[in-house]
């Protein structure tokens, strides 16, 4: 997901940095940005707001384009400085929603998506039950469904 960059924030270092590059890469190759976000899956107003400091992109999307345009990992090396700007400049226009609020005892199911365990925990999860469902297997969980009920819908 790419962050919206504040006129403040626009001439930074870092960020500078990364948009000359990613435009003199890309102009090298003899890409338009259309090109290029054919390319790297993303629009080509993205790449267009990237590149005139419009946007930060992404981590995902400095990765891409290095692959793409063969830098070496040029931008993924510029992007802790780029993502730092980023982080400090939200932090000058304030949080972006309230903060959850703690977890109590009783919300068990629900997860902090910002804890790296419970992000591994709940992809372990779904593997599990996309594992069940792909082999047949009944959810646990739901007594109203038997066991031959997912052989039926195929």
């Amino acid at each position: 997901m790419e962050h919206t960059s504040p006129s403040s924030s626009a001439h930074s270092a870092a960020s500078q940095r990364f948009r000359w590059e990613l435009r003199n890469c890309r102009v090298q190759r003899g890409l338009t940005q259309r090109a290029l976000a054919d390319l790297v899956r993303f629009s080509r107003e993205t790449v267009a707001a990237v590149e005139s400091g419009r946007r930060f992109g992404s981590h995902e999307f400095a990765l891409r384009c290095d692959e793409a345009l063969r830098t070496g990992g040029r931008l993924a090396a510029l992007w802790p400085q780029v993502a730092a700007e980023q982080l400090a400049a939200d932090g000058r226009r304030g949080p972006r929603a309230p903060e959850p609020a703690p977890l109590a005892p009783q919300q068990r199911g629900r997860r902090d998506a910002r804890d790296p365990a419970a992000v591994v925990d709940a992809i372990d999860e779904l593997r599990e039950l996309i594992g069940q469902v792909l082999n047949g297997q009944p959810d646990p969980d739901d007594p109203e469904r038997p066991a031959g009920a997912l052989d039926d819908q195929r």
